[in-house]
């Protein structure tokens, strides 16, 4: 069909595109090649000045063994752990923790995040194809007569990339990728807090069984002994006095008995929350094992820590995306060049779309400059630096509460050792007590209530022991966390290699 005057001097200067070798199209290839060479070599992000640790050189107390180097991060959990239950345990919360799936659901979200940051130092290349058929009325045709006009273009095109000559673009690509990995290293981190609390509350839980069997054992005696009084008073050789005190003891007992069923019942749920799944573990009814709990650990130097935890990690890399943010914001204040092209063919004739000269394109670089923005460019500056403060702040929070975490682990690690010792001895003691107040009161020698007051005492003494040899090896525990225990083998195990099977050893 004949063709509109407006469309034939398009198509005019379409046919006059040059040979295909021609120099426009080499020096846009040149171009876009040196500005991506150049933009791969800039940055105006301050170079990364991690400081000091704010925390000594060694641990409180541990100076003895503050050489020898903590083998915490190089032993995985099933290593450190030998309870069989324990471990089934710890399997069962690293499958189905609610908490780890949303930690491992924000690690993808960062890594989709750093993609979508990288792309854009790349161009956008796409696709087109297009035709059109219009018709011009005779009120409006330059010839007087109605025109039918057909266009049909087809091409690829670059839509406005930045030429990042002052590396904006890879700031904040740098630090996407930081935010990635530190968000990688809280997974880590919660992991191992996961382990910990896992362990802590399996020991609570058989700690509470054992004080539970204690008491049954102590309700079941007292109560034969109120039988026994009973008898004693309804013939007349002993005071509504005595029984009276008898049936106290036993009240108080029963009392304790459901007690710790009860937080015994509140603690299985609790477990059960942080498995993800039903806990089925029947109550012991003999004295849990110390070598639940492996090894005890070398505590190493603090210097090893900004390795070994995960969180310090964490706020590592988020110190360096701060810091690359700074870059970003200081390449604001420079122009912003963008490039636009196309290239293609475009006919008004279907079958000559990719025959003839028909060849089209275009080359279009754009500049902007920040004139006057009423500060926005120097506040946002600012903004990145003082982000960066912060993140410098939670930096040395971090090791500070590391620090923290590892001195109090050690502490109690050490005072515990020494109380279990002392109330074994003490237990001892209340024992013989207990049986020289009965034998005394058998030959009248002394009130019945002096027997009272030792069994009393003695109850009180062999709960104390327990609790106390169960915070012994939450100590244990907690200062495997504390020193980022497994953080090495889980590294590992994530890249692919297979970590060492489990150690057979027997507790130190």
């Amino acid at each position: 069909m004949g063709a509109d005057l407006p469309r034939r001097s398009t198509r005019a200067r379409r046919q006059s595109l040059p040979p295909r070798n021609s120099p426009p199209r080499l020096a846009a290839a040149t171009v876009a090649a040196l500005a991506m060479a150049l933009s791969a070599c800039m940055s105006m992000a301050p170079p990364l000045e991690r400081p000091a640790a704010p925390v000594p050189a060694t641990y409180a107390g541990a100076e003895a063994g503050a050489t020898q180097p903590s083998t915490a991060a190089a032993t995985a959990w099933r290593d450190f752990f030998a309870d069989p239950a324990l471990r089934a345990l710890i399997e069962q919360a690293l499958a189905n923790s609610r908490d780890l799936r949303a930690a491992v659901l924000r690690v993808e979200e960062a890594q989709a995040l750093y993609g979508i940051q990288r792309s854009e130092q790349f161009p956008t290349i796409g696709a087109s194809a297009s035709a059109t058929r219009s018709r011009t009325p005779r009120d409006f045709s330059p010839t007087g007569h109605p025109l039918t006009v057909n266009d049909f273009e087809a091409g690829v095109g670059m839509n406005a990339w930045e030429l990042d000559f002052w590396g904006r673009v890879r700031s904040l690509k740098d630090a996407a990728l930081e935010n990635y990995l530190a968000t990688d290293a809280a997974r880590e981190a919660a992991t191992i807090s996961l382990i910990g609390q896992v362990a802590n509350g399996y020991l609570v839980l058989r700690e509470l069984d054992e004080r539970i069997e204690l008491t049954d054992q102590t309700i079941a005696s007292r109560a034969e002994s109120l039988r026994i009084f009973r008898r004693r008073y309804e013939m007349g050789s002993t005071s509504k006095f005595d029984l009276t005190q008898v049936e106290a003891l036993w009240r108080q007992a029963s009392t304790l008995g459901s007690q710790l069923r009860q937080e015994r019942a509140a603690q299985a749920n609790a477990l059960a929350l942080l498995v993800g799944a039903p806990v089925a573990l029947p109550p012991l009814t003999s004295r849990f094992d110390d070598s639940i709990v492996l090894r005890d650990m070398a505590p190493g130097l603090p210097s090893e820590l900004l390795t070994n935890r995960p969180d310090i990690v964490a706020a590592e890399h988020q110190l360096a995306a701060a810091n690359a943010n700074i870059g970003a914001a200081r390449a604001a204040f420079f122009p912003r060049i963008t490039l636009t092209g196309t290239l293609g063919t475009a006919s008004v004739e279907l079958d000559n779309l990719f025959t003839g000269p028909s060849r089209a394109w275009s080359f279009g670089p754009s500049l902007s400059v920040p004139i006057f923005d009423a500060g926005r460019t120097r506040s946002s500056l600012k903004l990145a630096e003082v982000r960066r403060d912060q993140a410098v702040v939670q930096y040395e929070k971090a090791i500070q509460s590391a620090f923290r975490d590892v001195s109090d682990a050690l502490s109690a690690r050490e005072r515990l050792a020494e109380q279990v010792t002392d109330l074994t001895a003490t237990l001892q003691l209340q024992s013989e007590r207990e049986r020289l107040a009965r034998l005394r009161y058998d030959n009248g020698a002394t009130p019945y209530l002096e027997v009272l007051d030792a069994q009393r005492d003695l109850l009180g003494a062999q709960q104390l022991l327990v609790q106390t040899r169960r915070a012994l090896l939450s100590s244990r525990v907690a200062l495997y966390t504390a020193l980022g225990g497994g953080t090495h083998v889980y590294a590992t195990e994530a890249a692919g290699v297979p970590a060492a099977p489990p150690s057979s050893g027997k507790p130190s």
